[in-house]
């Protein structure tokens, strides 16, 4: 893998060293006359002042194999200056012929315009959302985004919620981290149901388990001896016992997947492992003129850096009464049930990050679609020497949270049952646990940034959370505060 170092301007650092060289050995005259020539031939899009990405392109080939420390941090570069950049049509930027589908789709009619507030486009770079409380973080209500869900073929400018939910941004810090717990996960409630099949065949029974992992329950499997399976009773989870942990739904299975997909909605940048030739038989499926836009390299440096931002933290300030207050919190946070679903600690085995990863579909690299996928160790990374550890030697990982949905509304709360759409077949009132670390600096909340205060997020939780909720409303308001001075310590650090 080579990585093309960029100058600070965006100018390739290699042909500014070579330029200086050349200036120095060449007589006035002649380096005018050389200069003049060049500027009638000059490659536009590598100038210094160019209105083009920089960053694109800057990979010759995907990463594979063990990343060396330093090979990781060069990758990271190049993921971090793509995150930042602002993409333009000169890059591809727009996509006059194509929706904002997750799959391939021809518009009816070319948009006139280029951004457009509900189907997308909708931003010119990846920071313009996820800044706060700096980049990689959340986003506030003007950030907020348009899932389509159900209406994936159809044109439409409207704001009404029959045509699309409103989402607010989430923040990425961690994500790697998130994503591992995520795949370890998978794998051991498919070993669950292979062992269930397993013993009905041997045993000639019917055999019902539980499905259970890092302590999270996900409901019962039942296999028949014939080899049939019953999936009537799974909660939280898909039938294919993959956890999905990206999205206020968790529908997104991978940050891989998710790149995918915002790159070609929010930017319309589309990428070729997904709108290329392979799948679409185009080269320039959006119709821009602009051919193979993001490359499979540069997606994989955009999860790099994604996947290795450090965790959220607890801070505790010390201001009078505060750190009392937070510890009184914490032990309320347990008496409340919070932690329940908000779990404190969910217990990590491996910090290898494979990517591409083992559970992406179609339209989406996954592993076997590779000759190696690349490995980054995020033991690597500074801040993985402050991850608490269990005596077994397993990374804790600190997300206040267990990685599964639940309902969220019932008949007398239901706040947070305002969705008229299913997205990805989950019902509209069901979302993914909200991970708590970093919640104090990435209000507003809820899955629309609705709730301007944490008191009134907990009091909007119904169904699933509802006895949690009632048993904080009750509590007298010391103790609320004091809830609140826990929550408040669990911070995106600088």
């Amino acid at each position: 893998m080579k990585i093309r170092v960029l100058h600070p301007r965006g100018l390739p650092l290699s042909l500014s060293v070579i330029g200086a060289a050349l200036g120095l050995q060449l007589a006035m005259g002649a380096a005018l006359a050389e200069q003049t020539d060049a500027a009638s031939s000059a490659d536009f899009a590598n100038a210094p002042w160019s209105e083009s990405s920089s960053a694109l392109g800057s990979l010759d080939q995907m990463p594979t194999g063990l990343l060396s420390r330093r090979e990781l941090i060069d990758l990271n570069a190049v993921g971090e200056a793509l995150f930042l950049d602002r993409f333009t049509t000169l890059d591809g930027a727009g996509r006059p012929e194509a929706t904002q589908a997750i799959d391939p789709t021809r518009r009816k009619h070319p948009r006139e315009q280029l951004f457009l507030r509900t189907a997308g486009p909708d931003g010119g770079s990846c920071a313009a959302c996820h800044n706060q409380p700096t980049l990689g973080g959340a986003g506030d209500f003007v950030t907020n985004v348009f899932v389509s869900e159900g209406f994936e073929s159809a044109d439409f400018d409207s704001l009404d919620p029959q045509f699309s939910n409103e989402r607010g941004t989430n923040h990425l810090f961690g994500a790697g981290l998130v994503e591992l717990l995520a795949r370890e996960m998978s794998r051991d409630l498919q070993a669950i149901r292979d062992e269930t099949l397993a013993k009905a065949r041997a045993t000639g029974q019917t055999v019902r388990l539980v499905l259970a992992t890092k302590g999270v329950e996900f409901g019962f499997i039942s296999a028949e001896p014939d080899g049939s399976v019953r999936l009537d009773e799974l909660d939280g989870v898909d039938t294919d016992l993959v956890i999905r942990p990206f999205s206020q739904k968790g529908v997104m299975t991978s940050l891989r997947q998710f790149t995918v997909n915002a790159l070609n909605h929010h930017h319309g940048m589309q990428p070729d492992e997904r709108f290329g030739a392979r799948w679409t038989g185009s080269d320039d499926f959006d119709g821009d003129g602009i051919a193979r836009e993001v490359s499979d390299a540069d997606i994989s440096a955009l999860v790099a850096w994604q996947a290795t931002l450090r965790p959220p933290k607890q801070v505790v300030p010390q201001v009078e009464g505060w750190p009392a207050a937070a510890k009184q919190g914490e032990t309320l946070f347990g008496e409340f049930g919070c932690a329940s679903c908000h779990r404190p600690h969910l217990p990590l085995d491996s910090l290898g990050f494979a990517d591409p990863g083992p559970f992406d579909l179609a339209g989406t690299l996954n592993d076997r679609q590779v000759k190696a996928s690349a490995i980054y160790d995020l033991e690597l990374m500074e801040w993985a020497a402050n991850l608490p550890r269990d005596d077994q030697g397993r990374v804790l990982v600190p997300l206040f949270g267990d990685l599964k949905r639940h309902v969220m509304t019932d008949n007398q709360i239901d706040a947070l049952g305002n969705e008229l759409l299913s997205q990805r077949f989950v019902d509209r009132n069901i979302f993914q646990t909200t991970e708590l670390w970093g919640v104090a600096s990435t209000g507003p909340y809820g899955h629309r940034n609705d709730f301007t205060t944490l008191d009134e997020i907990i009091l909007a939780h119904g169904g699933s959370a509802r006895q949690s909720r009632d048993a904080y409303a009750a509590s007298a308001d010391e103790d609320k505060s004091a809830l609140i001075a826990f929550l408040k310590t669990l911070v995106i650090a600088p």
